[in-house]
């Protein structure tokens, strides 16, 4: 029986996870945490239909966690299997799964030592040893060169943007072309490439984050100046809880272009997040994954000045001049940036800035709908600074977008699967996609099993 099932960001934006079992082999596309409300993250610590020490490899489209961060779950449960990963999302990865695997153990620690988690003791999802295990199972691929992997399948990467190393996954296995779209940048983003063209699939797994949304089509760098202008006038300082890996690499090409006009002369800017740091200085060891020539490259990410320890963290929280911090987490979920929300929250000349998806369950998300009390480190919170959100900046691809890249296809595939989305999200793109295209397009939920060249049913 030759089966895909859905495991994860199926009528969600998180947990990726796609099963196909073709041949007698098993192989994983993606393996992401559940990230956002409480009841998504609970399935982390579900295990999956099969024992991990049954599927074959995994494959990777990028590092970010709600794609990449149940690896060293896997791993612990009995994956034993390679990892294979574009040579970026493999560097980028290191850094993301290293991180995830530290907060996690941080987590377990504080609940045990504060006695407030309902289990005896706490326990991390997975320790620093397993993400350490996992990032030794990685196999780096070559763009564009096909991987035999053995059993009549094979393995192809095509850039897809978003953010550095991002692919899309094409697997040949048993006669069928299956495509997997994985996180589609932006069409003519200043930093990352656009996302390249793919003719064929028998089937396609596609993404629909933004299905339902246009990016408005205003000059971001303008909108940020408005947003620091503003601010400075006030006498208040800009915080940014920023992406570490792609939001912040852009936000401070933007700043860069900005400073170099003479716009935001003197507003200093700060980068308050050892992880954001590292992966600024991956763009420079991956040249061909972007947009950046050298010396554009060096000079926009030596502008900021970068913080790494925590008393340096605490100083930028406790200073009252006009300033940029750009610091992690982008939905504001944890890190650094809830200590700077805590100190320039309250105070209404100073803006807290989104740049990017806010998923459902999320403080950014909260903040961004309107709500003006949110609960950090057990203290609630009332936000009185000004809340921007600047969707123009994000690395998703828009409806539009999804729609030209879809449009690449030389021949409607069989069957298209929309998934990482939320419900209406998803819906509005394979409407699209039906009505422009003339496609098939079914919207998984999470455990449905196809049955390739049979129709879709629903785990039981």
């Amino acid at each position: 029986m030759h089966t895909l099932t859905f495991l994860g960001a199926a009528g969600t934006v998180t947990g990726s996870k796609y099963l196909l079992e073709l041949g007698g082999r098993r192989l994983l596309v993606d393996c992401g945490l559940f990230q956002g409300p409480r009841d998504l993250r609970e399935r982390n610590w579900q295990h999956l239909v099969v024992p991990a020490s049954s599927i074959d490899a995994v494959v990777l489209t990028h590092a970010h966690l709600d794609h990449s961060g149940y690896l060293p779950r896997l791993v612990r449960e009995g994956f034993a299997g390679p990892i294979y990963a574009t040579g970026a999302t493999s560097d980028v990865a290191r850094l993301i799964l290293l991180d995830s695997a530290h907060l996690q153990e941080k987590d377990a620690e504080f609940a045990n030592r504060h006695g407030f988690s309902r289990h005896k003791p706490a326990m991390p999802l997975y320790s620093t040893k397993d993400a350490e295990r996992a990032l030794g199972q990685f196999q780096s691929v070559a763009w564009h060169d096909p991987l035999e992997l053995g059993e009549g399948t094979s393995l192809l990467f095509r850039r897809a943007g978003h953010i550095l190393g991002a692919a899309t996954v094409e697997l040949k296995m048993h006669g069928q072309t299956i495509v997997f779209s994985g996180d589609l940048g932006r069409f003519n983003d200043p930093i990352m490439v656009d996302p390249e063209r793919v003719d064929h699939a028998d089937y396609l797994i596609v993404e629909s984050t933004y299905g339902d949304r246009i990016h408005p089509n205003v000059d971001p760098e303008a909108m940020l100046k408005d947003v620091i202008d503003r601010t400075v006038r006030r006498g208040g300082t800009v915080v940014i809880p920023s992406f570490a890996i792609g939001r912040t690499q852009s936000l401070l090409y933007q700043l860069w272009l900005l400073k170099m006009t003479g716009e935001i002369q003197l507003v200093p800017i700060y980068v308050d997040s050892p992880m954001a740091i590292n992966a600024t200085d991956l763009m420079s060891a991956h040249m061909d994954d972007h947009r950046l020539q050298p010396l554009a490259c060096h000079e926009a990410f030596s502008m900021a000045t970068y913080v790494r320890d925590t008393d340096g963290s605490k100083m930028l929280s406790a200073s009252r001049m006009p300033k940029v911090i750009i610091s992690a987490s982008g939905m504001a979920t944890g890190g650094r940036v809830l200590h700077h929300i805590k100190a320039f929250g309250r105070d209404p000349r100073n803006t807290i800035l989104f740049a990017g998806f806010q998923a459902p369950g999320t403080r950014g998300r909260a903040l961004v709908d309107g709500v003006r009390d949110v609960k950090i480190h057990g203290d609630w919170i009332e936000i009185r600074a000004e809340i921007a959100d600047l969707t123009m900046l994000s690395a998703h691809a828009d409806s539009n977008e999804l729609l030209r890249w879809v449009s690449g296809f030389t021949s409607p595939p069989k069957k298209t699967f929309v998934v990482h989305g939320e419900p209406a999200s998803s819906a509005a793109l394979r409407d699209r996609v039906e009505a422009e295209l003339g496609w098939s397009c079914v919207i998984p939920k999470m455990g449905d099993v196809f049955e390739f060249d049979h129709s879709a049913t629903r785990l039981t």
